[in-house]
């Protein structure tokens, strides 16, 4: 019999309640920067904190596109919000859908008819894909903001390979060999590199009917060149690096229609089984919750302090948010920018609210813009110095290993790229019964 003096055997006792008096910050939204707000505000005597999200997990999305195409597991690249903050006994976590703010009853209501009163109120509620007003576009050329979404690609993606080793006819083979990327901005170049690494890499030699090494990828950019937000240099790099990996590269090509066979260019019709959309995003409607103006594509003005304007109990920071640099112009939608605004408004409320302090205005430290295109191959711009290829790539893989949630995380994924980097194989390459399903109905659609 176990000794009942042994407190390793028996559960914690479970967490105080929290005094009515403590002031209530309620935090909207689960990703960089609202659990970085949320550390920041943990075990700090004087407040609770409140942290709701309609996911059970924090998603490192810059990892996605990797999931998609079968380079990692879903598990790799998320973990538990729940076991991320279990140490912090004032902040409590709600597996819950926000759908509008009562701001005079100092409230966010619920989808499901319930209500959460705050004192403060954060919004970190991200932003989704927009298809500038083609939202019949989104059913063939999913987007990569979730699990769910880098399931479903990566499921696209291996099954247009086993339907091509079953069809006979050579047109219809050619089509489902097609995978259109549209968008040429890091998710574009990182999607459409990744999907030709697994064709002319991992897939090459699994095929007898089809040639995965011939499949036809296309990068699809309406602008004058990819990474438009890149020195003109690495841009130019970036091309070449994915032209010689068979990637052929569209530019000054606005996409005119996507349907359930194809995409229309300029006029020409390049069938295609496979289309990923990476051209654009659309914050949440936190703006519209709150009934105040917004720019274009929905983002919430904020203040130096990143209090929503013309409000002074609520915030907002991430893709949600248009904030600031001090020359005026637009924080850029990196996931460094909400991570260093989530810190940053953390220690801010903390001063704010606890020790009566006014914070200073928040600043935000450039870790540098980086995008990967392939094996050995990355740009990477940090003030005026420049990386390009393997140098590049080992900061892009160090950069993002290090942002990755908890230590377990890290290790696998590291483990994993060093055995896809040795043996061009990948292990994710799994298609599930209800991926296939759907992948079915869209091909009968």
């Amino acid at each position: 019999m176990a000794d009942p003096t042994d407190r390793s055997r028996t559960p914690p006792d479970p967490a105080p309640a929290q005094a009515d008096g403590d002031h209530h910050v309620v935090i909207v939204g689960g990703g960089f920067g609202g659990l970085a707000v949320a550390q920041e505000l943990g075990s700090v005597a004087g407040l609770r904190v409140t942290l709701l999200d309609r996911r059970n997990h924090h998603l490192f999305q810059p990892l996605l596109y990797q999931v998609a195409t079968a380079v990692l597991s879903p598990g790799e690249v998320a973990e538990p919000i729940r076991r991320i903050v279990s140490r912090h006994r004032n902040i409590r976590v709600l597996l819950a859908e926000v759908n509008g703010v009562d701001r005079a009853e100092r409230q966010v209501r619920l989808r499901d008819g319930g209500a959460i009163a705050y004192d403060t109120l954060v919004l970190a509620t991200g932003a989704t894909h927009s298809y500038f007003g083609h939202a019949d576009w989104a059913r063939h050329a999913p987007g990569l903001k979730t699990l769910d979404d880098a399931r479903a690609i990566r499921a696209r993606v291996l099954l247009a390979f086993e339907r091509a080793e079953r069809t006979s006819d050579p047109a219809e083979r050619e089509r489902l060999t097609t995978f259109a990327v549209v968008g040429g901005g890091p998710t574009g170049v990182e999607m459409a590199g990744a999907i030709a690494g697994l064709s002319r890499q991992a897939l090459a030699r699994d095929f007898r009917a089809v040639d995965p090494t011939r499949a036809r990828i296309l990068l699809i950019e309406a602008a004058p060149r990819i990474l438009g937000t890149f020195p003109e240099h690495l841009s130019a790099y970036a091309t070449k690096a994915l032209e010689r990996l068979g990637v052929t590269v569209m530019t000054l090509s606005p996409v005119e229609a996507i349907d359930e066979v194809g995409v229309t260019v300029k006029g020409s019709r390049i069938p295609a089984a496979t289309m990923v959309w990476g051209a654009g995003v659309q914050a949440s409607p936190a703006g519209q919750w709150l009934g105040v103006a917004t720019e274009r594509g929905g983002h919430i003005r904020v203040g130096p302090d990143l209090a929503v304007e013309g409000l002074s109990d609520v915030y907002a920071l991430g893709d949600v948010a248009m904030a600031r640099a001090e020359d005026g112009s637009a924080l850029p939608g990196l996931a460094q920018v909400a991570h260093q605004q989530g810190h940053y408004l953390g220690k801010a409320l903390r001063a704010r609210l606890v020790a009566g302090q006014r914070p200073a205005p928040f600043r935000f430290r450039s870790r540098g813009n980086l995008a990967v295109i392939g094996r050995n191959s990355a740009v990477v711009q940090w003030d005026r110095v420049s990386l390009k290829g393997f140098p590049a790539w080992l900061v892009w893989g160090i950069a993002h290993v290090y942002l990755l949630v908890g230590f377990q995380n890290r290790l696998v994924v590291t483990l994993r790229w060093l055995w896809a980097y040795v043996t061009y194989q990948r292990g994710a390459r799994l298609i599930s019964e209800r991926e296939e399903a759907a992948a079915a109905r869209h091909q009968q659609a």
